[in-house]
């Protein structure tokens, strides 16, 4: 039985992402098709911070990108950048009064795919070998850039995990609870981390100021990330190396005010060699700690119990 503090935290979640309520059946048929309809999934993107095995694939749907060193973000270099790569950042970065380019995409709640009650999603298979059916079923071509988004999608889901990551792609609030109470504790009281804009921006990559650094004492930590699908889909995952959870607040360029959520990971060394981080910050897997802020729409789970500390300027 799930805590009172973990309902809270998903009834924040709800919100966040919108989710009404709706049967199963109901999901198969017409309900169903609009949601799928959308824009939100139309135009969804890979998640680049969900896995760090990112292999040969990833490598291959980034190998046209040009990525520089972060320090060195003119406009000329970021011209050349995907901009959703622009969350990553060096530990020694993180300092108040440093500014740094930041992409944070600002996503509708009322636009976003649905995340569905466990009836809903048992209801409808979540399988690579599926996906024929699964194209009938949301009307999707098979050559369609929505068939091929839930292609990756589906087969990133079912790829082993690194050494020393536990990963879990869930398909609703209940799954997505019991695997981090597994994670963290069946008996221990969990809360939810989210980046909040404080202001209604719709630019969507600015240049940030960091005005003050917390660091979050966490234990243990498990992050999901969105996955482009037709439903909410999220990767979970936790990795047993050790990682430093920051909230960070940033002052941006257009006076946009953000509360973001940043971990640093300490040991990459299982990473992939082709993971885009590597590529953004000039970097080599394990020769120095990787960090990212969480978009929106990303959450990072930890015990109820962890501490809050005002880090110093310079971390």
């Amino acid at each position: 039985m799930y805590n009172k503090l973990a309902f809270c935290s998903v009834y924040l979640l709800l919100i966040l992402l919108d989710a009404n309520g709706s049967s199963a059946q109901g999901m198969a048929g017409e309900t169903l098709k609009m949601h799928v309809a959308n824009d939100r999934f139309n135009n969804q993107k890979m998640d680049v911070l969900r896995l760090h095995s990112m292999d040969k694939q990833e490598n291959d749907a980034h190998e046209e990108m040009h990525v520089h060193h972060m320090h060195t973000h003119s406009s000329s270099h970021m011209d050349h950048m995907d901009p959703s790569v622009l969350v990553f950042f060096q530990l020694d970065d993180l300092k108040q009064g440093n500014s740094m380019p930041i992409h944070f995409p600002r996503r509708k709640p009322n636009s976003s795919p649905r995340l569905l009650s466990k009836q809903e999603a048992d209801s409808i298979p979540f399988q690579l070998q599926k996906l024929p059916n699964l194209l009938e079923l949301f009307s999707f071509s098979q050559d369609s850039p929505q068939a091929q988004a839930m292609e990756n999608t589906l087969r990133e889901c079912e790829t082993e995990p690194i050494k020393g990551e536990t990963k879990f792609c869930a398909t609703s609030l209940e799954s997505m609870l019991d695997f981090i109470q597994k994670i963290v504790g069946m008996e221990s009281q969990i809360k939810v981390l989210s980046t909040t804009h404080l202001t209604n921006s719709k630019t969507l990559l600015q240049k940030f100021t960091i005005m003050k650094i917390q660091e979050i004492s966490a234990p243990k930590s498990v992050a999901c990330h969105t996955m482009p699908y037709p439903y909410t889909i999220f990767y979970c995952h936790y990795q047993e190396s050790i990682s430093r959870v920051f909230r960070v607040s940033l002052a941006g360029e257009y006076r946009d005010k953000s509360e973001a959520i940043a971990v640093c990971h300490l040991d990459t060394s299982q990473w992939s060699e082709n993971h885009v981080a590597f590529r953004v910050l000039g970097i080599k897997p394990g020769s120095s700690p990787v960090c990212h802020f969480f978009p929106a729409d990303n959450f990072l789970w930890v015990p109820s119990t962890t501490s809050t500390t005002n880090a110093k300027a310079s971390i």
